[in-house]
């Protein structure tokens, strides 16, 4: 189980991809007592890549609850053409879930985590089944 130290980083741009990289593994290291050095990787680009789609969807979120929301009854079958088409990018998200209000509930973080993959469409979601996440979830073995 990952250890129980929160640390919250304040959002800010990027002036470089070194930039980046060096903050991307930064985290890495605050990974070291509770994964392998081998599994960082394993870890740190599918929660990398989990945020970024995360933020490509955040202007359009609730647009696609709300167009999801009203096609529940509707004789529509294949909705992911109408959601992407508000996304403006090929997927969308339909868990009512946002990465920042994942650690909002630490109890449930696994749990929680698996829900918001789960609403992804079919295509996103197939990443991080690919990337077995699910198996990172709980924490090392």
């Amino acid at each position: 189980m990952m250890s129980s130290a929160a640390v919250s980083v304040p959002a800010r741009p990027f002036q470089s991809f070194n930039e980046m990289t060096s903050f991307i593994w930064s985290i890495a290291d605050l990974l070291r007592g509770d994964y392998k050095q081998s599994d960082y990787g394993k870890v740190i680009l599918p929660f990398t890549v989990l945020r970024r789609l995360d933020c490509v969807l955040d202007a359009t979120r609730q647009q696609v609850l709300a167009r999801h929301e009203s096609l529940q009854n509707s004789q529509v079958k294949n909705l992911d053409p109408i959601l992407n088409r508000i996304t403006g990018v090929p997927f969308h998200n339909i868990s009512k879930l946002t990465f920042d209000r994942l650690k909002d509930d630490p109890g449930h973080i696994a749990a929680n985590i698996t829900s918001y993959i789960r609403g992804f469409s079919d295509n996103a979601r197939e990443i991080f089944i690919d990337w077995s996440l699910a198996n990172f979830v709980n924490g090392p073995n």
